[in-house]
């Protein structure tokens, strides 16, 4: 199955917005308790989420799992920083790449897959105000070009 293809649960759709993504990285996330359950019934937000490498580990912060309804004393706290795991060339690649200027490692995607808990994870450089304008113009322009087709073809 290729690499971020799974049963969604969340999507960071402002990431593109805010973020050019060069790439994407899969990792497993390390859960607690209830928190599987939590996912599996979507109750999850990764919009204000991001990675940090800390001590040789890629750690999730500001992901909210929110606490399942059945588990009683047995939950999660909600916004607990989550380790990620992944194979130690790849952190270690992704540490060279973040100590440059301007990149970030975002959250893109949270999913399921063979039953396991995933997190697709986009290094991305951010954004000037003027090139998300400039994204916002061309995403227009196609749009417009695209229904001046249709509109066309069906003549």
């Amino acid at each position: 199955m290729p690499k971020g293809k799974g049963n969604a649960i969340a999507q960071n759709r402002k990431a593109s917005h805010d973020f050019t993504i060069e790439e994407t990285y899969e990792a497993g996330i390390v859960l607690q308790g209830t928190e599987i359950k939590s996912i599996r019934s979507g109750r999850i937000n990764i919009k204000d989420s991001h990675a940090r490498i800390d001590r040789g580990e890629i750690r999730l912060i500001n992901l909210h799992i929110a606490e399942y309804e059945q588990g009683n004393r047995f939950n999660h706290d909600p916004t607990r920083t989550r380790k990620l795991l992944m194979h130690r060339k790849e952190i270690d690649k992704l540490i060279g790449l973040t100590q440059q200027q301007g990149y970030a490692l975002i959250p893109l995607k949270i999913y399921i897959k063979n039953g396991v808990a995933k997190v697709l994870i986009g290094l991305g450089k951010g954004k000037k105000k003027y090139d998300k304008r400039e994204d916002l113009k061309r995403k227009q322009m196609k749009r417009d070009a695209d229904r001046a087709i249709k509109e066309h073809t069906k003549e």
